[in-house]
């Protein structure tokens, strides 16, 4: 039996999953004005996903890298949710 998809597939759910609290988290307590992280967490991650001869690591690098990538829309968006009241504001943060 071969399993590597399904390794694949669920260390991709679980990435998302992971990135999913980390974005909301991020702009409750540092703004949108941390999107570089996620940013310099991609490029690490491409680097090393084409670094990386084994499968497995090297294509969740790869799943990392773009929900990293992703997350910085998502971090913008999340800012909007913020201002629409759909998420709580952080009242001690200054700025955006």
């Amino acid at each position: 039996m071969n399993f590597v998809g399904i390794i694949i597939g669920v260390s991709s759910f679980l990435c998302i999953g992971l990135f999913h609290p980390i974005v909301i988290k991020a702009e409750y307590y540092l703004g949108t004005r941390c999107w570089w992280v996620f940013l310099l967490v991609a490029a690490v991650c491409v680097a090393g996903s084409l670094l990386t001869e084994a499968v497995i690591p090297s294509t969740i690098l790869g799943v990392v890298a773009f929900s990293s990538l992703w997350s910085i829309l998502e971090l913008f968006k999340q800012r909007e949710r913020v201002e629409k009241g759909w998420f709580p504001k952080n009242p001690n943060r200054k700025g955006k």
